[in-house]
């Protein structure tokens, strides 16, 4: 039977995290799918892209593609700006072939935000009080209404930021997964920017935007 995630040590999680700069769910099922083994571990991120993807996030993306996906029969319409380093990956077909899944993905998915550190305030703090309400209405104690509103919240997240969203081509991998995967083979950052989602009928339209890394974070 495999390692789990549940019984891998934080010391090792952390130990991985530092040597690769992987977000810690990622270190956590890398060390799961090589038992525990950190040096297999890498290896597992590096194939993935995920090490790569985190050492090259701080750098500039000021290149990149505008592009709009049609869903069959025109009822819904995606608009999407991706960044990368240089016009040349820009033009590059892996990338293209990215920014095309990515506003096919958006078009069937429907997201609100680009990333959970782009929800306002007023949504994560209404999402949040009608979870605890719900969990808190069963009686049961405090702790456990926090850590129910905990496992709420990352499921929010996966249902309304498209980097946290199952990627509708390989539900076992996220968008940003397959972004990271995708920095990996191309060797420079990337990151979606925004994005505008249009359906025929609906009375608004949503409209996400990735915020300046300076900007503070509400969470």
């Amino acid at each position: 039977m495999g390692t789990s995630t549940m019984n891998i040590s934080a010391a090792l999680v952390k130990e991985l995290r530092e040597k690769t700069g992987a977000p810690m769910m990622d270190c956590k099922q890398a060390l799961a799918e090589s038992k525990g083994d950190v040096e297999g571990a890498i290896v597992y991120l590096r194939k993935k892209g995920i090490a790569t993807a985190a050492k090259k996030a701080a750098r500039v993306t000021s290149e990149g593609s505008v592009a709009s996906y049609i869903h069959a029969g025109g009822k819904i319409g995606v608009l999407l700006e991706v960044n990368c380093e240089s016009d040349f990956v820009a033009r590059n077909e892996i990338f293209q072939g990215l920014v095309h899944d990515v506003a096919m993905h958006i078009a069937a998915s429907d997201p609100k935000f680009v990333r959970k550190e782009d929800v306002t305030a007023v949504d994560f703090e209404r999402e949040k009080e009608i979870y605890r309400a719900q969990a808190a209405s069963t009686g049961k104690p405090a702790n456990v209404v926090e850590k129910i509103v905990e496992g709420k919240m990352s499921k929010f997240y996966e249902e309304v930021c498209l980097l946290d969203q199952p990627f509708i081509k390989d539900q076992a991998i996220s968008v940003g997964q397959l972004i990271a995967s995708t920095i990996g083979k191309l060797g420079e950052n990337i990151s979606v920017r925004r994005f505008a989602r249009f359906k025929v009928g609906d009375a608004g339209e949503t409209i996400a935007l990735t915020k300046p890394a300076a900007e503070p974070q509400e969470k």
